[in-house]
């Protein structure tokens, strides 16, 4: 029978079936952080039970952690500090490895395991985010898990797992200059809804797919969650394996060629039924911004914000009145032109060494801007060491950037790096709730290119405009 990319991934990882909705899936990896693991730890305590596979396992401290330029990083917030304390002693106790808060190699969660080599086309990977679903781009299955899910992987390396519908979202044509992989996804979000790819694993196809860069396509599976997707593939190819084998020296010898035919064998069978298909022209896509405080509510940089009379229901006409309210923006409004404070360049969407270079290329002989507070937090510690090596930070902080250490940093209000209340701020992260980024901030995704302009030009501003050099 045709299947699936997502159906093969699944059959190969079933231990068992549970009912007609239900399978017991197996885990090659997970992957935790300090916030949704303590509770995990102490129920396996309370019943006395060890991590099955402690090899299969990896933690990372990226939350909580401060990002300030310091040689040695302490967490000063007291029930931050905890947590990072007691992440250590249970990944020390359990035997799990762990990225620590002064590890050289620390960073965002989702940048660190592909950037190790730790996922692989055909895994399964959990993580208690949501933005696991990141690993899509190898063709491996990831998707974030709750809290009791957490305890239930570390017990026993499994998950009572319901199975997703299919979609697929094929891509023709090729991006326009100026126009990224993450005004892609944003402009797929605002035509299918943040509810639009609720109970589906979304794959992505087409030639606009084939021709995005491994890191490009991390920011693509990354925000499919945005959606509501419950995971989001690519099919490996060329570029998938190279990036893959430059990354795993223990691929070595007769174990490339078994790899290698594995991994061919990972694609979407021709005649397999997905129960939903969306067909989108790159060509359409243009540099694109949130207007509002969920990430379909965008638009393209040279458009103008939404009437609520263009809702589809009072439900959605709601939404979008209390989005105007929260943002202080009126309908009819440009986008183009709207004053920001803050400009923040990071997140596990885009803080690779692909979103600096793309950042450094705008703002090369310019100036942040004077009212203009700026930052730049490399999504890893080896990613920030590149970027010293290939001279980016220098040039990031000649123009008035913060060049910062690794972490999840302003992407969201758990650490020390907050918008004030009223701060409107051009962001490269993944969300853009009320609040996300810290109490009464205002945040507009946009992609690193963009946010740069933003940066040197004080406003939202349209990168196509600028004059770019090549780094």
């Amino acid at each position: 029978m045709a299947q699936t990319l997502y159906q093969k991934l699944v059959d190969s990882h079933t231990v068992t079936r549970l009912d007609t909705q239900n399978v017991l899936l197996y885990a090659d990896l997970h992957i935790m952080n300090e916030y949704t693991s303590p509770q995990a730890f102490t129920g396996l305590k309370a019943h006395d039970r060890a991590v099955a596979v402690p090899s299969q396992q990896m933690a990372v401290i990226d939350h909580i952690i401060p990002t300030h330029p310091v040689q040695l990083r302490v967490i000063q917030d007291p029930s931050s500090a905890l947590l990072a304390t007691n992440m250590a002693k249970n990944c020390a106790q359990h035997s799990i490895a762990l990225f620590d808060t002064n590890d050289t190699l620390q960073g965002i969660e989702h940048v660190i395991a592909p950037e190790h080599g730790m996922i692989r086309p055909g895994m399964v990977v959990l993580c208690g985010d949501s933005h696991t679903t990141t690993y899509g781009a190898l063709g491996a299955l990831g998707f974030g898990i709750g809290t009791s899910e957490v305890e239930h992987v570390l017990a026993t390396q499994t998950l009572v797992y319901r199975v997703a519908q299919d979609m697929r979202i094929t891509i023709d044509g090729a991006l326009s200059s100026g126009a990224t992989a993450k005004d892609l996804i944003m402009y797929i979000i605002s035509r299918i809804g943040a509810q639009g790819a609720r109970g589906y694993a979304v794959e992505f196809a087409g030639a606009a797919i084939e021709a995005l860069s491994i890191e490009a396509r991390m920011t693509l599976c990354n925000m499919a969650v945005e959606a509501g997707a419950r995971g989001a593939l690519i099919a490996p190819d060329a570029k998938t394996r190279h990036y893959v084998l430059e990354r795993t020296p223990d691929i070595a010898g007769e174990m490339i060629e078994r790899c290698l035919t594995d991994w061919a064998a990972l694609y979407s069978d021709r005649t397999a039924h997905f129960d939903l298909e969306y067909r989108f022209d790159a060509a359409d896509v243009a540099p694109f911004v949130t207007w509002g405080t969920s990430p379909d509510q965008a638009v393209a940089i040279d458009a103008v914000v939404p009437q609520p009379e263009a809702a589809v229901d009072a439900t959605a006409r709601a939404a979008l009145e209390q989005a105007l309210r929260y943002t202080g923006l009126k309908s009819g409004m440009a986008m183009e032109g709207l004053p920001v404070q803050r400009v923040f360049i990071g997140s596990c969407t885009n803080a690779r060494i692909e979103d600096l270079r793309a950042v450094v290329a705008v703002v090369r002989g310019r100036k942040v801007a004077p009212s203009v507070r700026a930052m730049v937090v490399p999504g890893s510690g080896a990613v920030r060491l590149q970027a010293e090596q290939e001279g980016l930070a220098a040039i990031l902080m000649e123009s008035g950037f913060e060049w910062r250490q690794p972490g999840c940093s302003m992407c969201l209000a758990m650490n020390d790096d907050v918008l004030a209340p009223g701060e409107r701020c051009a962001s490269t992260t993944n969300r853009n709730f009320e609040g996300r980024q810290g109490r009464g901030g205002i945040t507009h995704l946009m992609s690193p290119a963009m946010a740069a302009a933003a940066a040197i030009t004080g406003c939202i501003t349209d990168v196509r405009k600028l004059e770019i050099s090549h780094v």
